[in-house]
């Protein structure tokens, strides 16, 4: 994995440790815990096609905060319908 992907992987699991909401990614068929680095190195890649789902007491912040971090870094999510 190159090292702008490897940062970008850092910069978006440490943006979403600064949430008690529950942060999980959706790629396929896979859930992912945006918190868990291992989760994202394994399943990140710049050309997929991702859904976020944000359930939590700070849920409006951090969805705000994702999209910005996934934007930083041009990688396309969506926010999940809940």
């Amino acid at each position: 994995m190159a090292n702008s992907s490897n940062a970008a992987v850092v910069d978006i699991s440490q943006t979403a440790n600064k949430f008690s909401s529950s942060i999980v990614l959706q790629y396929e068929n896979k859930y992912i815990d945006v918190k868990s680095i291992l989760g994202l190195f394994t399943t990140l890649t710049s050309a997929g096609k991702y859904s976020l789902h944000v359930h939590g007491p700070d849920a409006e912040e951090a969805k705000k905060a994702m999209q910005e971090v996934f934007a930083k870094h041009n990688l396309a999510v969506q926010m999940a319908a809940e």
